[in-house]
């Protein structure tokens, strides 16, 4: 078994839109494209913000590949543009599955019209639904994010910041 390498460098955080980043230089680009066999579409990563552990996506937006660093990945980041920070990243090609919740399951189940638009969205539509759902803490907010999921793909209202499914 090979040993992954990890590489290592420092950069100033920046912001686009409300969103920290860093750019990942173009070399390490070329090695992590070449570990996971794209240069398109989200690229999984892995490394260290300052010594701290994170687990992130490599996106491409505007025509550059960018290392968002979010608050999980270094506390209130976007109060820090402007800082360097010390990053290491490789390639991560351990499967990136959550499961849909169950409740969000058993409603799409229940109602025929908003499971068909459901699996008619595209992948990344129905992964952002999905881990939206994943993540929320009280059942309260569970119960009501799935019913405004379900309105929002029967057409009433407005869901994940979206407006129509």
């Amino acid at each position: 078994m090979t040993q992954e390498i990890c590489y290592t460098f420092s950069a100033t955080i920046e912001i686009i839109g409300i969103n920290p980043f860093v750019f990942v230089p173009d070399e390490i680009l070329k090695h992590i494209f070449e570990k996971a066999g794209k240069s398109k579409g989200p690229i999984p990563i892995k490394g260290t913000v300052n010594s701290i552990p994170y687990i992130q996506t490599l996106m491409k937006f505007k025509g550059e590949w960018r290392l968002y660093i979010n608050t999980k990945m270094l506390k209130n980041s976007p109060k820090r543009i402007g800082e360097q920070i010390a990053i290491s990243i490789v390639y991560d090609p351990e499967k990136r599955e959550i499961p849909i919740h169950p409740k969000l399951s058993e409603a799409l189940n229940e109602n025929v019209a908003a499971n068909m638009i459901f699996q008619n969205l595209r992948p990344s539509l129905q992964h952002e639904i999905v881990r939206y759902i994943a993540n929320l803490k009280t059942e309260e907010s569970i119960n009501k994010n799935v019913s405004k999921a379900i309105a929002f793909l029967l057409g009433k209202g407005k869901f994940v910041g979206r407006e129509k499914p």
